[in-house]
């Protein structure tokens, strides 16, 4: 198992220039349609410390959710217009999916920018929660806040590429598993982005 990272590596990492990543990352003959709009979005990877060590809390999305239901996902999503910056919508989200007031996160940096098959521009926000806080999932969106050790999703080792069928055609992807948790799609792709920028 890869040794996990301290928070000076992490803030070193961060501070080196990246490469983008997309869920088209793994599929090279995907054909994109000239002059697409991405919308623009911002997910929190929040860091906590737990059992003595560093972890990652993620969401399991609610079953009821028209667009990517039962899904592991960072909390997160569209930039709004009353947000300076994906940033600021990250830390927005996360306070409205899980309770994480955004006065008790530390932005430590964030990660190149990754483009969804579902047409945003989402950029990763690195955080530390600086202290202790109550979870509360939005019922609507999130079904369940759990945590994985930072060293499990930070370790290439643990990454396997999968593929299913997507609008006809077959679509690989990075996969993450841990526990009963199936990782993978955007979030696993962000992930293993890291992973690269470590």
């Amino acid at each position: 198992m890869r040794r996990t990272p301290d928070l000076a590596a992490l803030r070193a990492a961060l501070g080196r220039p990246g490469r983008a990543s997309s869920d088209y990352d793994l599929n090279p003959n995907t054909v994109l349609p000239a002059g697409r709009k991405l919308r623009p979005a911002g997910v929190l990877a929040p860091i906590v410390q737990e059992s003595g060590g560093l972890h990652l809390l993620l969401t399991k999305r609610s079953s009821r959710l028209k667009h990517h239901p039962g899904q592991i996902a960072f909390p997160g999503g569209k930039q709004d217009e009353g947000d300076p910056d994906a940033v600021a919508a990250a830390l927005r989200e996360a306070q409205e999916e899980i309770g994480l007031p955004s006065g008790s996160v530390e932005v430590l940096g964030t990660l190149p920018g990754h483009e969804t098959v579902t047409g945003f521009q989402v950029t990763p926000v690195i955080g530390l929660v600086e202290r202790p806080f109550e979870i509360m999932a939005e019922p609507g969106e999130v079904e369940e806040v759990f945590s994985v050790p930072l060293s499990h999703v930070l370790d290439p080792a643990n990454y396997v590429i999968q593929s299913r069928r997507w609008r006809g055609q077959s679509r690989a992807y990075f996969a993450v598993p841990y526990g009963p948790y199936y990782i993978w799609g955007a979030t696993a792709r962000m992930l293993r982005a890291w992973t690269d920028q470590l």
